[in-house]
């Protein structure tokens, strides 16, 4: 068995234990550990764990649970077979029914501070007259100071996928801070519970491809999404969001088939706030 898929049984079947409390997160969240139970020195695996209860009741998104989007986000991103999401699961936890997601370790978090601040994250600010390379602008604004400095992102082949990605989830809200690059130098993206509307949301940071054209290997997947969106999977996903929310993920596959293009922000405030 290999390391991940122990992690991933682990989340699944494991006793949680609470470590901690993420304060920065608008809605009860915790860091939790996942392990067999019994044995101290078996394996464990660290999760993030935001029980049903600890939900703030959102006006725009009556329906459902913010766990139950979660969930169903990680299902497209598993269908897609991009590994956009971590692995997602709703449990029993400590505080009761929930999503658990396996946590995402960051090289960021063992640098030290002068090197941290010469390394620019996939997401960030620049400068306005400094567009570094390997980097595509977003929009211009001032800082606290007043200076003019761009939002910027990555020209990563791993951000545009999940730039088409969040196209097709109609995601509400893609921060630089839900845009997560691991130690083995994968890309992820979390924070999923405003996503999979009838209405059109999509606000993100990753505007950097508007206009662009999606490419055919891409295009691919999105049809096998669209295949599996007749069967089993369209049910799966409704035991979570609404069949009128299943309907529009295939209407947005199918309509990006037919043109496809990234959309453009030309729509009432196409990035989410605050940015990071």
């Amino acid at each position: 068995m290999t390391q991940r898929r122990e992690s991933e049984e682990l989340l699944e079947n494991g006793e949680l234990t609470v470590l901690g409390r993420i304060r920065s997160a608008s809605n009860a969240t915790f860091l939790c550990e996942a392990s067999s139970g019994g044995d101290a020195d078996g394996p464990t695996a660290h999760c993030v764990y935001k029980p049903v209860a600890g939900e703030q009741p959102l006006w725009d998104f009556p329906d459902g649970t913010l766990a139950g989007r979660e969930l169903a986000t990680y299902l497209v991103s598993a269908a897609l077979g991009w590994n956009i999401v971590p692995h997602t699961v709703i449990r029993d936890g400590p505080a009761g029914p929930g999503m658990c997601q396996l946590w995402v370790d960051q090289p960021g978090d063992s640098l030290d501070e002068d090197t941290a601040q010469e390394t620019l994250d996939l997401v960030d600010l620049c400068p306005a007259d400094l567009l570094p390379a390997g980097y595509l602008p977003v929009l211009r604004a001032q800082d606290y100071a007043g200076e003019d400095v761009l939002l910027i992102h990555a020209d990563d082949p791993r951000l545009r996928l999940m730039a088409v990605f969040d196209v097709l989830v109609n995601n509400a809200d893609r921060k630089g801070g839900h845009i997560l690059h691991s130690v083995d130098d994968e890309v992820f993206g979390v924070d999923h519970g405003l996503c999979l509307h009838v209405e059109d949301k999509l606000r993100t940071v990753l505007w950097g491809w508007a206009g662009k054209p999606i490419e055919d290997e891409v295009l691919q997947s999105v049809a096998g999404l669209v295949d599996e969106l007749r069967g089993e999977l369209a049910d799966t996903l409704a035991e979570h969001i609404t069949r009128a929310e299943v309907a529009a993920l295939r209407d947005r596959a199918r309509a990006m088939l037919e043109v496809p293009v990234m959309p453009t922000p030309d729509r009432r405030r196409p990035i989410p706030w605050p940015a990071f």
